[in-house]
């Protein structure tokens, strides 16, 4: 045989036992796995830091490429110390470089001013306000430009315990049925034209079936009894018969500024309404005044230790049934599923829109939403928004499923309407601000409450925090006119007074 013949015949042998072995290995031969042909693929790099994200992240990433034969992506989990400068020193000194990350909005106006964000393709057509809520899209818009797409986000809100709020409403329901059947056979006897009349009345009485208490009727009954304000939950703990295992009617963590924010958050201006112009600041006004006041004069009512009071803890105590009311952000859904499951938690709860304070003063809350960014320095932008348009429209509700997060869109398909509620909150709530000069505000604004919880005075405490603030943003000293303190009396009336 010549030599050329017994080459071939041999790269034949050695191909054929590859694809053989190949087929072992994969159950299926190279000529079926197109992953063999497809080396020319464009690599997208995703960085995160949240390792919750990694299975929907991987999910998510094998179903695009695998309708996308051009581009594989490849979510990477990195650190989240001093996230921005890894992404800008791998951007510019190293090949594995990210083309999207993701980081929260407050971070954003520092990414796109280091050149690590650019403006999103077709920011018009696809960030519209029937897609996204509004604080989505102000989360992500800087000087006028989306520089960002809203992934998935944060926020806080009111929570109750369901089952304590559905006894009282069946004991109130029975209490009304048992007075109005008492006075009507009371009536019918006093009617009897003789004492065997009156007996066989009240025996005919007794023997009635009382009218059925429905589910129907008893929703209806709680969603009554909601409390539109702080100043309900006053009136609702001053007549409620709590049960021998509830220790607070209403308890949550005063020390940290993502639960005590909804309390100037619809009077304080930090930003404006996209959080990125310094020109509008305001913090120290007569309506962020008397909230605080508002704030402290609960103290009065809700002992709450804030050297002992922590989140985790709130969240035991609520789960234990000792407490009907808390503030809580959508983390605690997955806290009591789970400690239901495990047999810990014998109660049914539901999330309810952030009450107001009272009468005249409403409140709003605290949200903070997770971005993918297109790497300024990327050479697949393109790319990367088009995975980041795929990962915004995704609706089919494993966000929840696999990461326990929810998406910063409409239309996401979930099990529980108690989420659909958080998602109708965290449209209306307060985005934090992206000014790299506001920065610091929210551990001022954290140990300002503390103070004002422990009695120091609001109005004074509250200038301190704007002069500090300003001082920041201006470049020079900055001293605010003190202005005249709300009346403490009046305040007072407007937490306790009685709608009804």
């Amino acid at each position: 045989m010549k030599l050329r013949v017994r080459i071939i015949s041999i790269i034949l042998l050695a191909c054929a036992l590859a694809g053989t072995y190949i087929y072992a290995r994969s159950d299926r031969s190279i000529f079926e796995d197109y992953s063999f042909f497809n080396r020319n693929k464009t690599t997208v790099r995703l960085w995160y830091t949240d390792d919750s994200l990694t299975p929907y992240l991987q999910s998510k990433a094998v179903a695009y490429s695998e309708s996308n034969s051009k581009v594989r992506i490849e979510p990477v989990l990195v650190s989240g110390l001093e996230y921005l400068e890894a992404v800008n020193k791998a951007s510019v000194d190293e090949d594995n470089y990210p083309d999207l990350y993701i980081i929260t909005n407050d971070s954003l106006e520092k990414a796109y001013l280091a050149g690590l964000a650019m403006e999103i393709e077709h920011p018009d057509t696809f960030l519209k306000d029937n897609i996204f809520p509004a604080a989505a899209i102000d989360s992500v818009t800087y000087k006028g430009k989306k520089i960002a797409y809203p992934f998935y986000f944060e926020t806080s809100s009111l929570i109750y315990n369901k089952t304590y709020l559905e006894n009282m409403a069946v004991e109130s329901m029975q209490s009304e049925i048992d007075q109005a059947e008492g006075e009507a056979a009371q009536a019918e006897a006093d009617e009897a034209s003789d004492e065997e009349l009156a007996q066989d009345t009240e025996e005919a009485a007794s023997e009635d079936v009382n009218p059925e208490i429905t589910q129907g009727m008893i929703d209806e009954a709680v969603a009554q009894s909601l409390p539109l304000s702080i100043s309900d939950i006053l009136q609702f703990a001053q007549s409620y018969n709590a049960p021998e295992q509830v220790e607070a009617v209403f308890e949550w963590d005063v020390t940290d500024i993502f639960y005590n924010y909804f309390f100037v958050g619809n009077y304080m201006n930090v930003g404006g309404q996209a959080g990125d112009d310094v020109s509008q600041i305001d913090i120290y006004n007569p309506d962020t005044i008397s909230c605080m006041k508002i704030y402290q004069q609960l103290n009065q009512f809700f002992a709450i230790d804030p050297e002992s009071i922590n989140y985790d803890n709130v969240v035991q105590d609520f789960v234990d049934g000792k407490v009907v009311f808390t503030i809580a952000t959508t983390d605690i859904i997955k806290k009591i599923n789970d400690a239901k499951a495990q047999g810990e938690c014998d109660f049914d709860f539901a999330v309810a829109d952030m009450p107001g304070l009272t009468d005249e003063f409403g409140s709003r809350t605290m949200s903070v939403t997770n971005c993918l960014v297109v790497n300024g320095l990327s050479e697949n932008a393109s790319q990367a928004n088009d995975f980041a348009r795929y990962l915004c429209t995704d609706n089919s509700g494993d966000i929840y499923k696999l990461s326990n997060k929810l998406a910063a869109h409409y239309g996401v398909q979930y099990d529980d309407m108690n989420l659909a509620t958080f998602v109708s909150v965290y449209a209306d709530s307060v985005p934090m601000p992206k000014t790299i000069e506001t920065s610091n505000l929210w551990m001022e604004l954290e140990i300002a409450f503390t103070k004002i919880w422990n009695g120091e005075d609001a109005n004074s405490t509250l200038k301190q925090v704007s002069e500090s603030i300003m001082t920041q943003v201006t470049g020079t000293p900055y001293s605010e006119e003190t202005l005249p303190d709300p009346d403490d009396e009046a305040i007072t009336a407007g937490l306790t007074e009685d709608d009804d």
